[in-house]
């Protein structure tokens, strides 16, 4: 996996505001969700202290068209849960993190398929999965679709 540009990386404990939409587009339900609650409060101006990470929730079934995507932005200790936003306690880690495109990535690969690689790096070296959310950060939220740029965080830990 030489062309895979890896980085480790420990996250923070942080305190997230989270929304979840299950659908056949879950990832655009739970993002207009987001949006609406997050930019009054110029949450998307500032992507440094509220970065925005996603992740699947419930994962796709092949029997099903349906599955759940949850987004989280990092808030501070002001903000409360209210209606559709859950606010949650997230304690961080250590996760190998790859960057890619949403679509039309220079690698060649989809996003399911830099995941895979992603796994195949871990499996080759001195770490092991972590077994919890995996987690996709994206970089500019306010970009069009086929310009997103998402950071993949794998969890893992040291053999």
């Amino acid at each position: 996996m030489s062309d895979l540009d890896v980085r480790i990386v420990k996250l923070d404990p942080m305190r997230v505001a989270s929304v979840r939409a299950i659908s056949e587009s879950p990832e655009v339900d739970a993002w207009s969700k987001l949006r609406n609650w997050a930019e009054p409060k110029g949450f998307l101006q500032d992507d440094e202290n509220h970065p925005i990470f996603g992740f699947n929730n419930p994962n796709p079934q092949p029997d099903s068209k349906e599955y759940g995507y949850e987004l989280w932005i990092k808030v501070g200790s002001d903000v409360e849960s209210e209606e559709e936003i859950e606010v949650k306690d997230y304690p961080g880690g250590l996760f190998v993190v790859t960057t890619c495109r949403l679509t039309d990535d220079p690698s060649g690969r989809n996003i399911l398929e830099t995941w895979r690689a992603l796994l195949e790096w871990v499996k080759a070296s001195k770490y092991k999965w972590r077994q919890v959310h995996e987690l996709e950060k994206v970089h500019d939220p306010m970009a069009s679709e086929s310009d997103i740029i998402l950071d993949l965080y794998l969890p893992i830990e040291e053999e």
